[in-house]
């Protein structure tokens, strides 16, 4: 099954986030080159999370993890398996959010295997307009907890107009990707989450304007 979704995400997802997207990607230095590591992106489309899991090497297809909704991503069998097989989901389980459950449980086991998580702080899908909405606080338990795993800012422009929250048909536009430096853990919550999303806002104000692909 690790063979297939290689296979899967180089030879059919990559060429088609390049088709729909361009993908342009600046900063690529920043990539972790091993896991754990957290790569924390804006997120306005379904779009964000295969452009995501294409820009890294070959190599590292095997460690991504994007965190996803379970109610969303395992609300069918097929789905489910496609979700959990070959996307490679951390299924989170919103539902829960505020019961007192361990949420971020799952996140911190794939780290703990060496994984590279994919996670959007805001929580859910913006709109086309680009503009980050508040970002959720789990991210700052999780540098936190888990040390080692570095968080990279990644902002993702264009991609709400590729293929925007409630649309079916995506339109083939550029997206451009910028990657800054990992955001240190410096012991405290509230100024980690400034200083996250102090570092998107940054990428955002270095994003070139969009065009057709």
């Amino acid at each position: 099954m690790a063979l297939i979704r290689l296979l899967l995400l180089t030879l059919f997802a990559r060429p088609l986030a390049r088709f729909m997207t361009g993908a342009d990607v600046i900063g690529a230095e920043h990539l972790p080159r091993t896991g754990p590591a957290i790569i924390a992106a804006n997120h306005n489309s379904h779009v964000d999370t295969l452009v995501l899991l294409t820009m890294f090497p070959a190599r590292l297809v095997p460690l991504l993890r994007p965190a996803a909704a379970a109610d969303y991503f395992l609300r069918g069998p097929l789905i489910s398996w496609f979700s959990r097989k070959l996307v490679g989901i951390v299924p989170v389980e919103r539902t829960l959010a505020g019961s007192g459950a361990d949420v971020l449980a799952p996140m911190r086991e794939a780290l703990a295997s060496g994984h590279i998580v994919i996670l959007f702080p805001e929580g859910t899908r913006g709109d086309a307009s680009d503009e980050m909405g508040v970002l959720k606080s789990g991210i700052a338990r999780l540098a936190q907890e888990v040390a080692d795993a570095p968080v990279i800012p990644v902002w993702i422009e264009g991609a709400g107009r590729v293929l925007p929250k409630g649309a079916g048909i995506p339109v083939p536009m550029n997206c451009t990707v910028l990657i800054g430096e990992p955001v240190p853990w410096t012991g405290d919550r509230t100024g980690f989450m400034d200083a996250l999303r102090e570092s998107l806002l940054a990428l955002k104000a270095q994003a070139p304007p969009q065009r057709w692909s």
